[in-house]
């Protein structure tokens, strides 16, 4: 998600939602565990598969689409309320409360002298996409069917249906007619490995006597456990001095084939328009405001006629940068813009003749102050 700069020195950050862990594999393809594809220059060259990597561009006629009519933002002007002294206080109040070691007088004895209600937007672009990307993948061979006949499918023609919108999610699949059985290059097709733990000699030095072939305790006497060698039968490969095969799982080959990697992903712009009241804007990451438009559609257009221009020109320039961003490099399949009205009062008041400030903020009435007056010592030094 972009960080945004408008009146405002503070930063909004959102966190993006993933879908759930089991919706990143398909069954159906992913490659055993192990298995690995062999260098790519000892692949064949699958017509239209000749430059495999990230972010294969899609046809320039593929899901072209126009933005729609610029949607109609209320005509009304969105003047927040200021909140009253009863709930300003009763907000504060319990916001002392929630500190151990701020002082209740202020609250009781304070006085109120002015309460200004802000008018604080908050201004949301989100970009669904899909990108495709294709590597060399494998999986043992054991006889299975090799689909290796026929023309493989352009990356963007194979039909891969589309997860919830707006939810961040992957999927594998096999590109049809591009699979080839090859020989294990973990093990040059011989189906076990060398043992790593005895260095393909099938024995380790003995843990007993550390390698020496006696004990030292209570009386020097020869090692039962290695009868004095010294030496022990490796117990990672049985004394064999191989293993199998984690590559190929001992079959000595493998089913290669090309595998198409699908990522969906929701790119997001928030930016808040606060104008200059002095509140850290990262603090409404997790605040409730009231929606005031909504506007979903394939391609959107910027907001136009909303009251306050500044979350126009916000729209206009996210909607630009995402359009000009995404265009080109992936699909956009879909795109949602809101507007929210964030009420936020900032109260003025004074407590044994000095003026003080603190912040209502959200539908929730959470407070924020940074000069609360009657702080123990500990605070103050912390």
């Amino acid at each position: 998600m972009d960080r945004t700069h408008l009146l405002s020195d503070q930063d909004e950050v959102h966190s993006v939602p993933s879908c759930p862990a089991g919706s990143y594999a398909d069954p159906n393809t992913e490659a055993n565990n192990g298995a690995t594809a062999p260098p790519s220059d000892l692949m064949p060259v699958v017509p239209g598969y000749e430059r495999l990597g990230p972010n294969i561009i899609p046809p320039s006629d593929f899901g072209s689409r126009q933005p729609e009519a610029p949607p109609r933002a209320p005509e009304r002007r969105f003047d927040i309320p200021a909140i009253s002294e009863e709930l300003a206080q009763e907000a504060f109040t319990n916001y002392v409360s929630s500190k151990c070691c701020y002082s209740s007088k202020p609250v009781k004895e304070m006085v109120f002298t002015d309460l200004q209600s802000l008018n604080t937007y908050r201004y949301r672009l989100e970009t669904f996409t899909e990108t495709r990307t294709t590597e060399w993948d494998s999986e043992p061979y054991n006889g299975q069917v090799v689909d290796g006949v026929g023309m493989a499918p352009a990356a963007w023609s194979i039909p891969v249906p589309i997860p919830s919108l707006f939810q961040d999610c992957k999927k594998s699949i096999r590109v049809p007619h591009t699979s080839t059985v090859k020989g294990c290059h973990s093990c040059l097709n011989l189906g076990r490995s060398a043992c790593s733990k005895c260095v393909n000699s099938g024995r380790t030095r003995c843990g007993h006597c550390s390698g020496t072939g006696w004990r030292s305790s209570p009386e020097r006497q020869r090692c039962g456990s290695c009868s004095g060698s010294g030496m022990i039968r490796c117990h990672s490969c049985g004394g064999v001095g191989s293993i199998t095969c984690k590559t190929c799982q001992g079959h000595g080959k493998l089913l290669c084939f090309i595998k198409l990697i699908v990522t969906w992903k929701n790119n997001m712009h928030v930016s808040v328009i606060d104008k200059g009241s002095g509140f850290p804007v990262d603090l409404l990451d997790q605040i409730t405001g009231e929606k005031l438009l909504t506007d979903m559609a394939p391609m959107v257009y910027p907001v136009v006629n909303f009251p306050d221009r500044s979350v126009n020109a916000v729209s206009e320039s996210a909607v630009r940068e995402h359009q000009a961003q995404f265009c080109t490099t992936c699909r956009i399949l879909q795109q949602r813009q809101t507007i929210e009205l964030i009420p936020i009062t900032r109260v003025h008041y004074i407590w044994k003749e000095k003026t003080h400030i603190y912040f209502v903020y959200g539908t929730e009435h959470k407070v924020f102050t940074k000069d609360y007056p009657a702080k123990c010592c500990c605070c103050s030094i912390l």
